[in-house]
């Protein structure tokens, strides 16, 4: 479809176009890649997963069961692994629930990995925090009681980066 039948399309006919029932939607279901509504979370798991799967250097992760709080994958030793995932470099991640083990150093995860989309939601940036850097680095969220990760520069800066679209496969910290 060229950009000029878009022009001609109304809110409700373009809203399908985007909806849970729309063809990309299905098939992205079908091959198991979204398990819930959640498009951009489920997208950046799928990358995150991948990506580690096709590098010799990194863990390889199956993906765990859909609901788990706070654990997204597994590692073949057996270390849980939190995937989040955001729009942008400047984003929040979503929520890390169960506050009060989390305020009591109790490890929910070994590793968070954050999957930064770019606007056409394709991978980006794909960073790693360890449970102590994620200690260090997150922020509680009154209105939600949970905890997040803000994506600041100092962040970015201390943590590892193992996939940058600027800098093609960098592993350094």
């Amino acid at each position: 479809m060229i950009e000029k039948d878009f022009n001609t399309l109304k809110v409700e006919e373009l809203a399908q176009l985007i909806s849970p029932n729309s063809k990309a939607y299905r098939e992205l279901k079908k091959r198991g890649i979204l398990r819930t509504k959640n498009v951009v979370g489920e997208l950046g798991e799928y990358y995150a997963i991948e990506f580690y799967n096709s590098k010799d250097n990194l863990p390889e992760l199956t993906q765990a069961e859909a609901g788990l709080k706070n654990v997204n994958a597994f590692s073949s030793s057996g270390e849980k692994y939190s995937i989040k995932s955001v729009t942008s470099r400047k984003g929040t991640t979503g929520s890390f629930w169960d506050p009060l083990a989390i305020q009591n150093n109790e490890r929910q995860f070994d590793f968070l990995i954050i999957s930064i989309l770019d606007d056409n939601y394709l991978l980006d940036l794909l960073i790693e925090l360890s449970w102590d850097e994620f200690m260090q680095h997150k922020r509680f969220n009154k209105r939600m009681n949970s905890y997040n990760i803000s994506l600041t520069s100092k962040l970015l800066e201390s943590v590892q980066i193992q996939y940058s679209r600027d800098l093609i496969d960098v592993n350094h910290k």
